[in-house]
């Protein structure tokens, strides 16, 4: 972003886990949950896994084991911040994001907060890319401001990207229900002797909306002229006025937890919400653009770039699912008298496991390594070719990932009694003496591990992690079409083509055919993946590379 290089390192005020739930408290957002309305947040009990997985990333960006990839140093104001709110420079940068999110997102399942991170990544490129169409540094500067303010605030913000959209086969200009899109309803507006936009609409799967501190709200598609009020795109506190959101509970704290019936959902979960702005007033400052000016034709740019963000953080959080599946799937092998080294049959099924979660985390890392740098705002982005290969894997093979579990555990993690039994003085002693297997693993290990893993792949919380692994981030049609829109197929046409001598004209250069502007299959080609010119920049930093932090990080355990 043409940012002034760092003059000294200075640290933000970072938070710990609990000044961030109490920084909540500053809030009243006016939030929904099972029909009643919400009086506290944070002391509101559907809500708390929610906010424990969030807190975590607050928690481990203070512990020194996992400060270098948990906190990077933002090359624009010189100051150390938390990573799931650092601007990428460098792939290096990228490796240290998709670490870090496997990272928290192995203890809490999916830890959300890496949201922001994703949006302000490609906020900060459509502003350039704006202000470089017309010459100007505003719409950076603007930005900039905020990323500063968030850093120095260590806020986490919700993703209003989504609209409710009504009717699919319609444009947002079309729909009978124009609050079916958020929109600008007036520009200009004075409030409180401020000048802004007012904005109505709806968004309808906001991440966390409930427990942020901000919204950011991004448009969800491309947009054409006409659909130019639909083309916002803005920050607002989560209180502000005239925002309501109706949102379903995070995780399984049910009445039951004391006893483990949700052994995992009763500490971490997610909270999704419908987000309905009605007439929304935000200041010029906090907007990064309205639309009307021609901006919006910079929307199908920011879709794209927040989509590959997110895509490539995905396979980091899926891929801490997935070792925790391969960890629980290991114990209840051996709580059973299994060894998979000597079981062929369990040992099969516990390498495709293994396969599967670190074929689309490679996917991330082939992503990072082969990153480039945008050419307006110089932030670094995962290749997207690799970012929605390994998003598509994730997105379809989570049915495989549960059926595995579900294999090498055996039918005992649904066909359990009910936790309550286990302190039934009339079944209890003798459920246990006939439900243990192996006689070095106690009863009670046995069956906390098997109510685990019903808890991650055959309840509420393992339904919720297949929809939202298939459907997060777009749709796998949507993957699909961006690997084919930037797979280099033509390179592959004209290695082809010249092998068969149909390339090369009779003077032995290069024939015209096949660099034909008409035939656009040969259209995308490939110099060199490294770099535009098919070399290695010398000396570029690939993963911050301490033995404290190799010990901790889970993709390094492997060696």
């Amino acid at each position: 972003m043409n940012a002034p290089e760092p003059q000294a390192l200075a640290a933000t005020a970072l938070m710990s886990g609990n000044d961030f739930r109490e920084s909540l408290r500053r809030y009243k957002p006016r939030v929904f949950l099972d029909g009643r309305q919400v009086a506290s947040v944070v002391d509101e009990r559907g809500f708390g896994p929610g906010i424990n997985a969030i807190a975590l990333t607050y928690d481990y960006a203070l512990k020194a084991q996992y400060a270098p990839v948990m906190t990077a140093l933002q090359n624009s104001s010189g100051k150390l911040v938390n990573r799931l709110s650092h601007i990428n420079t460098s792939s290096a940068d990228l490796l240290n994001k998709l670490e870090a999110v496997r990272l928290v997102c192995q203890e809490t399942g999916c830890a959300q907060r890496y949201l922001t991170h994703d949006a302000l990544n490609a906020i900060g490129q459509v502003s350039a890319r704006i202000d470089d169409a017309r010459g100007s540094t505003e719409h950076t500067a603007k930005f900039l401001n905020y990323l500063h303010r968030v850093q120095d605030q260590d806020l986490t913000l919700g993703v209003a990207m989504t609209d409710a959209k009504g009717d699919r086969s319609r444009r947002p200009h079309e729909q009978a229900n124009v609050d079916s899109y958020v929109h600008v309803v007036e520009r200009n507006a004075l409030h409180n002797g401020q000048r802004g936009i007012v904005i109505s609409g709806t968004k309808a799967i906001v991440t966390g909306a409930p427990y942020v501190h901000e919204l950011l709200v991004m448009p969800c598609r491309n947009m054409g002229r006409e659909d130019a009020d639909f083309a916002v795109c803005c920050a607002v506190p989560i209180d502000a006025p005239g925002i309501t959101i109706v949102a379903r509970p995070a995780g399984r704290p049910g009445e039951k937890v004391e006893h483990g019936e949700a052994l995992f959902s009763r500490k971490y979960g997610q909270s999704t919400g419908v987000v309905m702005f009605d007439k929304v007033f935000v200041p010029w400052d906090n907007v990064f653009y309205a639309g009307n000016d021609g901006t919006w034709e910079h929307s199908g740019h920011l879709t794209y770039s927040y989509a590959t963000h997110h895509r490539h953080t995905c396979i980091g959080a899926r891929a801490g699912f997935g070792d925790l599946l391969i960890g629980a799937g290991a114990l209840m092998c051996e709580a059973n008298g299994f060894d998979p080294g000597k079981e062929t049959h369990l040992r099969e099924q516990m390498v495709e496991l293994i396969t599967i979660t670190e074929s689309f985390f490679a996917c991330g890392v082939a992503a990072s390594v082969y990153g480039k740098a945008d050419p307006h705002s110089k932030t670094f982005m995962p290749d997207p070719v690799f970012s929605n290969i390994g998003k598509l894997l994730l997105a379809t093979k989570i049915y495989d990932m549960h059926r595995i579990a579900h294999y090498v555990s055996g039918g005992l993690i649904v066909t359990l009694p009910g936790p309550d039994e286990d302190h039934n003085p009339e079944t209890g002693a003798k459920l246990s003496e006939v439900l243990r297997a192996n006689p070095d693993v106690p009863y009670e290990q046995r069956i906390e591990t098997a109510r685990f893993i019903e808890d991650l792949t055959a309840g509420y919380q393992g339904g919720w992690y297949s929809v939202i692994s298939l459907h997060g981030g777009g749709s796998p049609a949507a993957m699909k079409q961006e690997i084919y829109r930037n797979y280099p197929i033509g390179s592959k046409v004209e290695l082809v083509e010249r092998i068969l001598e149909r390339g090369i004209g009779a003077d032995g250069s290069p024939a015209a055919a096949p660099h034909d502007p008409k035939r656009a299959i040969t259209k995308n080609r490939q110099p060199g993946k490294c770099c535009d010119t098919g070399c290695t920049t010398p000396g570029q930093p690939v993963m911050v590379d301490l033995p404290a932090v190799e010990a901790t990080l889970p993709s390094r355990r492997l060696k």
